[in-house]
């Protein structure tokens, strides 16, 4: 029986940033997904990873990331893509929470974050970051890589998770819009659903937890 969901937190229960960085791009006539072009080259020792896993400051990042971009013939500061972070909240995905915490589910949250902005979401605004923390309340408990430490897809984040909520992983359904994220869940046991919208994802849950489709 699964009776736990853990969530991603940017791309899942907020939209992508990455639509955002998108936006980015095409303002300013950069290539499309240079930002995750340049999080791609070195993913475990770039400046993107080691400032999720908090080994630099905002301001190290932003000069790494510089860096990384003009390596591949760009300008683009790692200041300017920090301010495009924190999505919005998507409401159909609130409403699963809390629907899943009234019907006795256990509730994870695991994000890949970076310690700027305000709070787990990176928001940039005090009024941003209330609402951002009344969501995070919610669940059973919260992993946040710039304070652990460690970052996805290391499988040692996941098991965290599992060891804090007393679930085998077997019990649990995990949700990311990354897929190098979702397999090391599946890997460990956990039902893993890659998110590509909020409609199918709540589909594909609703599936997997074998309730139906409309509670969502």
């Amino acid at each position: 029986m699964r009776d736990t969901v853990i969530f991603d937190f940017g791309g899942v229960i907020t939209s992508s940033p990455f639509e955002a960085f998108n936006r980015m791009e095409r303002e300013r006539g950069l290539p499309h997904d240079l930002v995750r072009r340049i999080n791609a080259t070195d993913p475990d020792t770039n400046a993107w990873a080691r400032f999720e896993r908090a080994e630099i400051d905002a301001a190290g990042f932003d000069a790494l990331f510089a860096q990384e971009a003009r390596v591949l013939g760009h300008e683009l500061r790692g200041e300017d893509v920090l301010a495009l972070l924190s999505g919005d909240i998507r409401p159909r995905m609130v409403h699963a929470l809390d629907w899943l915490k009234a019907n006795g589910y256990r509730l994870g949250c695991i994000t890949n974050n970076v310690p700027a902005g305000e709070g787990a979401g990176m928001s940039r605004t005090a009024e941003k970051a209330a609402l951002v923390g009344q969501v995070l309340a919610k669940f059973d408990h919260v992993i946040e890589s710039s304070k652990v430490g460690i970052r996805k897809p290391d499988p040692r984040i996941y098991r965290m998770m599992c060891e804090t909520l007393d679930r085998a992983a077997e019990r649990c359904v995990y949700l990311d819009d990354l897929g190098i994220n979702c397999k090391p869940a599946a890997e460990l046991g956990m039902i893993a659903i890659k998110v590509t919208g909020e409609g199918p994802a709540l589909d594909a849950l609703c599936e997997a937890l074998e309730i139906d489709a409309g509670h969502f």
